[in-house]
C-alpha cells in the first residue's frame, strides 16, 4: 500500500514539474500573447512591421542624409554604428523581409568592432548577452532561454505579435530577429532549453 501511495505522489509531482518546464513556459507565453490581440509593430529607429518597401527606403534615405546610418556590407543592408549602446563598440546591419510589399521580419546582425579570436571579452556569446541586456532596456524584461533549431541557445521575448530572438551564428556574429508572428511567415520552430 505504501508503494502505491509513493507512485501516486511521484506521478503527481511529475505532472506538476512537467507543466512548468521552459518549453511549456514558451508555448503558454506564445499562445497568451497571440491571443491578446495586442499589436507591437515598433522595431527600432522609426521602423515598424507593416511599413511598405517605399516607406522603408524613404525613411532610410532620410536617416542616411542625416548621417545616422550608411550602406552596409556589399550595399545589401543598412549599417548603424553602435558606439555607446553596448559594452564595446559594435556594428549592426539590417535589412527587412517583405511579404506583399510590407515588413514582416527584420533580421539584424551584430559584430563587435574589435573582435579577434583571442579577445574572449569580444566573443559572440558575450555579444549576445550584451544585445539582450540592451534590448531589455528598450523592450522590457522577459527574455527567456530557448533552443534555436540551428544555433543552440537563444534568448527570446514575445509581446503580442512581435517576437524578438537573439542567437549566436558563429564566433563572430550575433543575430537578433524581429518577427511578426501574425504574418504567418514561419512555423514556430523554437523550443525551450531544458537547462
Amino acid at each position: 500500500m505504501k508503494w502505491m501511495k509513493w507512485m501516486v505522489l511521484a506521478s503527481f509531482a511529475a505532472l506538476i514539474v512537467g507543466g512548468c518546464t521552459p518549453g511549456k513556459t514558451y508555448e503558454r507565453r506564445l499562445k497568451r500573447e497571440l491571443a491578446s490581440g495586442i499589436r507591437y509593430d515598433s522595431l527600432f529607429m522609426g521602423l515598424s512591421f507593416g511599413m511598405t518597401q517605399k516607406e522603408f527606403y524613404e525613411h532610410c534615405w532620410d536617416m542616411n542624409k542625416d548621417s545616422i546610418i550608411k550602406q552596409g556590407s556589399a550595399n545589401m543592408s543598412v549599417q548603424y554604428d553602435l558606439n555607446e549602446e553596448l559594452e564595446h563598440p559594435a556594428t549592426m546591419n539590417f535589412y527587412p523581409k517583405f511579404d506583399s510589399g510590407k515588413i514582416v521580419e527584420m533580421p539584424v546582425r551584430f559584430i563587435y568592432n574589435g573582435w579577434a579570436p583571442w579577445t574572449k571579452e569580444l566573443s559572440a556569446s558575450n555579444l549576445a548577452l550584451d544585445v539582450k541586456n540592451w534590448y531589455e532596456d528598450i523592450y522590457g524584461k522577459g527574455f527567456i532561454t530557448v533552443t534555436h533549431p540551428m544555433n543552440g541557445d537563444a534568448y527570446t521575448k514575445i509581446d503580442g505579435n512581435r517576437r524578438i530572438t537573439i542567437y549566436v551564428e558563429n564566433d563572430l556574429y550575433v543575430w537578433a530577429r524581429f518577427t511578426d508572428m501574425l504574418a504567418g511567415l514561419e512555423k514556430d520552430s523554437l523550443s525551450a532549453n531544458q537547462n
